[in-house]
């Protein structure tokens, strides 16, 4: 049977932190793919051989202010954008499009109720929030789990919260982030003889992830560990007022924001640190984390990890066994389970064992591939597009995964 043809659309292809969807984009084996984007960004980073630009439309100003000001009709509408699609995946023979995060496949409502073949929409944090700039976001969030067969989300708390949208629960699949174990070795850590622990946390520079907690813990565990040094790598918005935090808590020079790395570089900072931060926290319009990849990848390589009780994080890090888990925003706690951490030497080697083989056993990339394609195929035969592949009915798909499936 030939394979089925999968269209993977995310309007950027692709931003420095979307290295996840590229694994996944990149790993599928028993489905071909190719990716349709408006935008195509860090091609060096992220190549890959087969991108549909979609062309941008000239637009009728007078057009666009009438049917968005006074008709309100979706953008997508007035673009002409559905027939541009229809039309590429026709020529594609694509039998299903994974559309990748909730606002993305908002935009694109219009064109998933009338495609004839089905759709699917992953999501991953951000865009289980509310939206401001997105009028009547929850209802037609609601309009887009009624149009699609099936809805992936990155963790099971993100499954609850898309729940609480409206989103009902048969159509849930839990899709996790998959981690290419070959990529990352484990260390075995030893706590360093001259005193210099090497602290770290690799995350966009926004208030959802935290850092300023971890700076003000790392300013509270540097009294007893005066040589540690603390290495930053990302950027956001938020590092002029970081920088100025760590000036103000006098670590300013033990405080090192060295940027987004290659993944070669990352590679060589976990590796080379002792103690993983990333204490997660609630922002207001609860933009919540899945499972975050740095996490993951930290696990992967026997990094112990001091996070909080966040979002996903809890699925991956078992507190007092693979990680320390601490309350949103509370320093005092993340440099008390750095203490905790650091204190023994068995500590340190026995908690990263046990990380690495709770991301075996969960978190491994190929397994979370092979779900993937499963969940593809049970989307195309909910749709009644086409028979099951090897005529298998939709029951028997991925019965390894069934823990991770919502009951019906």
């Amino acid at each position: 049977m030939a394979k089925r043809v999968i269209a993977s659309y995310c309007s950027s292809f692709l931003k420095p932190e979307m290295l996840h969807i590229y694994r996944q984009v990149k790993g599928l084996r028993r489905v071909k793919t190719f990716v349709m984007t408006k935008e195509l960004q860090n091609a060096e980073r992220f190549p890959f051989p087969d991108i549909e630009i979609i062309p941008t439309q000239r637009m009728n100003l007078l057009r666009h202010g009438w049917l968005k000001f006074v008709k309100r009709r979706p953008p997508v509408i007035y673009r002409g954008e559905y027939q541009l699609l229809a039309s590429l995946l026709e020529r594609r023979g694509a039998h299903l499009m994974h559309i990748y995060f909730g606002h993305t496949g908002v935009h694109l409502l219009p064109f998933i109720e009338q495609w004839n073949k089905p759709c699917v929409v992953s999501f991953h944090g951000a865009d289980v929030a509310i939206k401001e700039d997105i009028v009547d976001y929850p209802e037609k969030l609601r309009r887009l789990f009624e149009a699609v067969p099936l809805v992936f989300a990155r963790s099971q708390s993100l499954a609850d919260r898309l729940s609480e949208f409206g989103c009902p629960p048969e159509k849930l699949r839990i899709n996790r982030t998959g981690v290419p174990l070959d990529e990352f070795p484990f260390v075995d850590r030893q706590p360093p003889q001259d005193g210099h622990w090497r602290v770290m946390q690799a995350c966009r520079l926004i208030p959802k992830k935290g850092v300023a907690t971890s700076l003000r813990a790392f300013a509270i565990f540097k009294k007893d560990h005066p040589q540690a040094k603390f290495y930053i790598a990302g950027k956001g918005p938020l590092q002029p007022e970081l920088e100025m935090l760590a000036a103000g808590l006098g670590i300013f020079k033990d405080v090192h924001f060295i940027g987004f790395l290659s993944q070669p570089k990352l590679m060589e900072l976990y590796a080379s640190s002792h103690l993983f931060l990333h204490p997660s926290e609630m922002p207001p319009d609860k933009n919540q984390e899945g499972v975050p990849n740095s996490i993951l990848e930290a696990m992967a390589t026997g990094l112990p990890v001091a996070a909080t009780q966040h979002g996903g994080i809890p699925e991956a890090v078992e507190h007092g066994r693979t990680g320390w888990l601490v309350p949103e925003e509370d320093h005092v706690a993340l440099a008390n389970a750095m203490q905790e951490i650091t204190r023994s030497p068995r500590v340190l080697t026995e908690m990263g064992l046990r990380a690495r083989e709770a991301v075996i056993k969960r978190f491994e990339q190929e397994a979370q591939i092979d779900q993937l394609e499963w969940f593809y195929e049970e989307a195309i035969v909910l749709n009644g597009a086409a028979e099951p592949a090897e005529a298998k009915p939709v029951t028997q798909l991925a019965p390894q995964f069934a823990e991770q499936v919502p009951a019906k």
